[in-house]
């Protein structure tokens, strides 16, 4: 069963981290998927710039089911969302703000967080019906730039990623970040490669560890 766009964002809001990823194997998504979501890191983009991305959030979906959302990112045009939902991605996520992409997402019930950096595209993009803004790239936004758009803009979604880690996590969430994207700080590569799932089981309970904390809801 699907997630609605409502659970998506419900799911993004209560875990506050996105796992971006961006690997040289993409049939090992689903182990991936399974390691973060050990680690309570529910949302996995994988990039549509991966070979058999497709093929990727198809296996996984199928394998893991309700287990974990699988976003495509890097979306950049109506045709390739129109894919990614038909591969079964729960979300769809661009570094910029296309239109008919967010209304692809609206016509099947899918999440679409489209990128945006300035005041007017996140207002252009917001009034769209995006479900999410991600402020990117993040080395520009960063947490004091997140913290002054946050001020005319205080019930729109931001998340920031690029330049997200364990030391600029914090700012952000503090800054009034909703969730946060996190790639190589998270999925780290060099486990992947040694096959050290827990590894990334580690890394995504400790980065859910420091977002708890930020927000001040760590048991």
């Amino acid at each position: 069963m699907s997630r609605s766009r409502e659970q998506v964002v419900q799911t993004l809001l209560e875990t506050g981290v996105v796992a971006v990823v961006r690997i040289d194997r993409p049939a090992e998504l689903t182990s991936l998927a399974r390691a973060l979501v050990a680690g309570g890191v529910k949302i996995v983009e994988i990039t549509m710039t991966v070979p058999n991305a497709l093929n990727a959030i198809e296996s996984t979906v199928r394998e893991m089911g309700d287990e974990v959302i699988v976003g495509a990112g890097t979306v950049l045009d109506v045709t390739t969302a129109r894919q990614a939902i038909s591969a079964g991605a729960g979300v769809v996520v661009s570094p910029a703000f296309d239109a008919e992409v967010v209304s692809i997402c609206h016509l099947y019930g899918v999440g679409v967080i489209p990128g945006c950096l300035t005041p007017t595209e996140i207002v252009t993009a917001w009034s769209a019906g995006a479900d999410v803004i991600k402020l990117f790239p993040g080395r520009v936004a960063t947490p004091e730039y997140f913290a002054d758009l946050k001020g005319p803009f205080p019930s729109v979604k931001l998340l920031p990623t690029g330049n997200v880690d364990r030391e600029t996590t914090p700012a952000y969430i503090k800054a009034g970040a909703v969730a946060v994207g996190i790639g190589k700080a998270l999925v780290d590569t060099a486990a992947m490669n040694r096959g050290d799932w827990a590894a990334i089981t580690k890394n995504a309970r400790d980065f859910r560890a420091v977002v708890d904390e930020a927000r001040g809801t760590a048991r």
